[in-house]
């Protein structure tokens, strides 16, 4: 039997999965009133289990394993879980048709100006037929950039070229063996960063938070972009300077943004982008089913159970 901190909610039939065979202590670090029992079970904890929260590493000289509930791992210290080999694992895999959902409803939703319009009903402005002023864009037939083409980059390429008939190029470190991905092949092309910002109507961000991509779309990428380009971030707020983007959309060089993520979550409230006549914004809601994040928490508990039994998880992040 090991010590298991549980640091954010977990389903009851995942947290009773853990109880049977180990020691289990649940604390929330956000929750102010549960903080000190947090500090405290770190000191002793074997494993961990939970997500968006920086654990200080330092204070768990016992720990062996972290199982996160998440697909990213910017919030924990890779080095100094290397090392000290302590295993990482993550949930990539069950969470990526979700993810590629939410990213292309971001896609339609600023295109279309859905929020936008919804609103407009609900003010009680809608008195008559709309007019230009109002009108959004076709998505269809539109060349759609994907900047990262892991699992969700080629999930949202699928839905818009076999869905929506749009061309598709994608930058990623290296080209991606279409043959591999279903649907795919003939329809899509790799291309330089530069190639797939300047020849891309849409451009869907959807790669991974490292010190490389920290911040890689700034104002140069920006003044990149197709005038009128439409810019959709699903993966980490960090990538993109937010400065450079609040003046792309002032400047109206860019049409629209569809953010799930941000610089800081939650958003302040005195951020321009909160509030942003041009930004459809959402609470990174990515994975944020019911559905998703259970199979999610049986990932993660999988992973945790396996490693405290001397067997390979499913998932381990390689450090």
């Amino acid at each position: 039997m090991s010590r298991v901190l549980v640091f954010r909610e977990l389903p009851a039939d995942q947290l009773e999965r853990l109880q049977a065979v180990h020691a289990v202590t649940v604390a929330d670090p956000r929750k102010p009133e549960q903080r000190a029992a947090y500090d405290a079970a770190l000191t002793e904890a074997e494993g961990l289990i939970g997500s968006s929260f920086k654990i200080d590493i330092a204070q768990a000289p016992r720990l062996k394993v972290v199982s996160s509930i998440s697909v990213g791992v910017d919030n924990y210290d890779l080095a100094a879980l290397k090392a000290r080999g302590i295993l990482l694992c993550h949930t990539p895999g069950v969470l990526t048709e979700t993810t590629a959902d939410t990213i292309f409803a971001l896609i339609m939703a600023s295109s279309r100006r859905l929020v936008e319009l919804a609103q407009h009903v609900r003010d009680g402005r809608w008195d008559k037929n709309i007019g230009e002023d109002l009108f959004g864009w076709d998505v269809h037939g539109k060349t759609l950039g994907i900047l990262g083409f892991g699992r969700i980059g080629q999930a949202v390429a699928r839905r818009a070229a076999l869905g929506f008939g749009m061309p598709v190029r994608y930058y990623s470190r290296r080209p991606v063996d279409l043959g591999q991905v279903p649907g795919l092949e003939g329809k899509t092309r790799h291309g330089s960063l530069h190639e797939v910002l300047a020849g891309s109507d849409i451009i869907a961000l959807t790669l991974p938070l490292s010190e490389d991509t920290r911040g890689l779309i700034g104002a140069r990428e920006f003044a990149l972009m197709k005038p009128g380009a439409i810019f959709v971030n699903g993966a980490r707020g960090a990538i993109v300077q937010e400065d450079a983007l609040l003046q792309a959309l002032d400047s109206g060089h860019l049409r629209a943004a569809g953010l799930d993520v941000f610089g800081t979550e939650p958003v302040p409230l005195d951020s321009p982008l909160r509030s942003h006549p041009k930004v459809t914004a959402l609470p990174h809601i990515g994975s944020a089913t019911h559905e998703t994040r259970h199979r999610m928490a049986v990932l993660a508990t999988d992973n945790l159970l396996a490693a405290l039994a001397g067997r390979t998880p499913a998932a381990v992040y390689a450090l």
